[in-house]
């Protein structure tokens, strides 16, 4: 396979950079660019915004409540009320796992939850008139609330769509916010796609979320889910979206470039997963299109390799737990930080311990008064990075 004389010059040329998405477009798809001359200009780029450092967030994840309104094809996460292992976390519970996790060295509590499940389901109103909220939003910000007041971890939640108003009141306790995008391709939507009977996942609706929070300039994660379906121009549109909204508002913090991984009992069970020089390839030209991005690969879905992905450009691991599991992909253990500290380093690269906000997002948010600003302060070192954590 021949290299492409164009993509090795970026290696040497970062005037070259950002490229354009008609690049883009071609490094993703063309046969003729051989994947270790676009992996070589990626990791060049993440060598020249963030050398030699390698980071992630220290984490529990709280799975607040598994009930959804949305039915997406590759999900084994959500439940309707009556099936087995249908729940919602309790305060206690939830404080449990946080303090649990804050003896472990923990520094982010991930909440992960349902899209407004008591539009459709009675169960879930009964369970938040029980507790003693109007809504699961409402039962979100007081654990987050909670978790910040009576412990040391700092909350990040992924909701789902949010007002303006429900940004802002979940920014009052997280120093960071997020929602994936994961595709901007409306045909997805359709019947027996990956999003059909998912009212939460139309992509209009997901940048206006995105774009809101950049209005508000609360920092936010969001990113990618490829191998669902969309096409590598989606992929490429999909991406471009979110560095428009970047070079707009500044305050996306991190994209996640996250596979497809198969599952049993799911509408997608026998849907191929995309293949690894697909994932490589994916990640390096996300880099390429925003060099200067904070870009996330999980490692637990590209096991057992993946140091690999530090090749492709990325400068992040996202979430890793030493406690709870990857809810979300359950069958994807997470690797053990020792082992993930070993791989980095043999990749050249030094694992350092982020917060779930970026250090480079933490001075605006100190400007505001209030216990969030408190605990940041106490959270993070004179870097940014999480204070007296290996």
């Amino acid at each position: 396979m021949s290299t492409n004389p164009e993509v090795l010059s970026l290696n040497t040329c970062p005037d070259r950079l950002p490229i354009s998405p008609a690049m883009a477009l071609r490094l993703l798809s063309s046969t003729e660019v051989d994947l270790t001359a676009v992996t070589a200009a990626a990791y060049a780029a993440k060598e020249r915004f963030k050398p030699k450092i390698i980071t992630y967030s220290r984490k529990v994840f709280l799975p607040l409540t598994n009930l959804c309104r949305d039915y997406c094809g590759y999900c084994t996460f959500r439940r309707d009320p009556r099936q087995t292992g249908a729940h919602t976390m309790s305060p206690d519970e939830v404080l449990e796992v946080a303090r649990a996790g804050e003896k472990l060295g923990c520094g982010e509590a991930l909440f992960s939850l349902g899209d407004k499940p008591e539009l459709i389901f009675p169960e879930m109103r009964s369970t938040l008139r029980r507790l003693g909220y109007k809504s699961t939003l409402h039962y979100l910000e007081a654990m987050c609330e909670l978790v910040l007041c009576r412990t040391g971890l700092l909350p990040h939640a992924n909701p789902g769509l949010l007002s303006p108003e429900w940004l802002k009141r979940l920014a009052s306790y997280c120093p960071s916010l997020g929602l994936m995008l994961e595709t901007t391709n409306d045909k997805l939507l359709a019947p027996g796609a990956a999003h059909d009977q998912a009212p939460d996942k139309i992509p209009a609706r997901r940048l206006r979320t995105i774009e809101e929070a950049g209005k508000l300039q609360i920092p936010f994660t969001t990113g990618i889910l490829i191998g669902i379906g969309e096409t590598l121009s989606d992929r490429i549109r999909s991406l471009v979206a979110i560095s428009q909204l970047q070079q707009k508002y500044g305050h996306i913090q991190e994209v996640i470039i996250q596979n497809f991984r198969v599952k049993q009992n799911i509408p997608m069970a026998n849907w191929p997963e995309p293949a690894r020089g697909d994932i490589l390839r994916t990640i390096a030209v996300a880099r390429l299109l925003m060099p200067e991005m904070n870009i996330q690969a999980p490692p637990n879905l590209s096991a057992p390799d993946y140091q690999d992905l530090i090749d492709a450009g990325i400068n992040d691991w996202g979430g890793i737990s030493p406690l709870t599991p990857d809810f979300i992909n359950p069958e994807a253990p997470w690797p053990h930080l020792d082992e993930l500290r070993r791989r980095s380093q043999s990749k050249g690269q030094t694992l350092k311990q982020r917060l779930p906000v970026y250090p480079e997002f933490i001075p605006p948010l100190l400007t505001r008064p209030g216990l969030l600003t408190e605990k940041l302060i106490c959270a993070a070192d004179a870097e940014g990075y999480a204070r007296g954590k290996p």
